[in-house]
């Protein structure tokens, strides 16, 4: 599995380099201190997954995640995942980066064996969140998403079961199905079902989007 590093921290870029590579079963392909150093490595050394920063020079992370997803595939035949690194205050532009079509966060502090983890989820097609940080996304992004595409979210949410809104509030808090599971005396096969509905109903792509489309409910929920 081949990792592209981008951030604008040579410091950074230099630990997350020899995290990544200590994994025998992960390479390094390259780095990049800026979003469109990012875009042009991610197309010239076809990476699996990038791992992003957000504020960069030149271009942010948001754009060149937008554009990475959007461009070529890689030999797997999708385009690099996209796995945002933020830190513990969860960036306030976490949210755009994940509807550009990254594949989750991770907080820049997480131990070296929660990241290298979370490269082999993403490049197996899952998603990818930081229970330390997701309670901050219902903080950060709750009250205030006032578009279009926030109130169809509202509206479909209204469409869920009790049960599939027990296991939002789950997921939404960065819970595995084994942990949603095993809270709601359950098996993990119910649960997987349960989230495969929840996706359906809110034309969700994956996990990731479940816990921010679920911090736009209805406060009186």
């Amino acid at each position: 599995m081949r990792v592209l590093v981008a951030d604008d921290e040579q410091l950074l870029r230099d630990a997350l380099t020899r995290l990544v590579g200590a994994a025998p079963d992960l390479e390094i392909a390259g780095t990049a201190a800026n979003g469109a150093d990012a875009v042009t490595a991610a197309s010239r050394l076809t990476p699996d997954v990038v791992l992003m920063d957000i504020r960069m020079p030149v271009m942010d992370g948001i754009e060149a995640t937008r554009r990475i997803v959007a461009g070529p595939s890689t030999v797997s035949g999708h385009p690099p995942r996209v796995l945002i690194l933020t830190t513990y205050d969860l960036d306030s532009y976490v949210y755009a980066a994940v509807s550009a079509g990254a594949s989750g966060f991770l907080l820049k502090d997480a131990p070296g064996d929660r990241l290298r983890d979370g490269i082999r989820i993403v490049v197996s097609g899952h998603a990818v969140l930081a229970p330390e940080a997701t309670a901050r996304v219902f903080e950060t992004f709750g009250p205030a998403m006032p578009t279009a595409e926030g109130q169809r979210l509202r509206a479909a949410l209204r469409h869920l079961s009790q049960r599939e809104r027990e296991v939002c509030d789950l997921v939404g808090h960065g819970l595995s199905n084994d942990d949603v599971a095993h809270r709601l005396g359950i098996s993990r096969y119910t649960v997987k079902a349960h989230v495969s509905s929840i996706l359906a109903k809110l034309n969700l792509p994956d996990r990731v989007h479940i816990v921010l489309a679920w911090s736009r409910r209805p406060p009186t929920w």
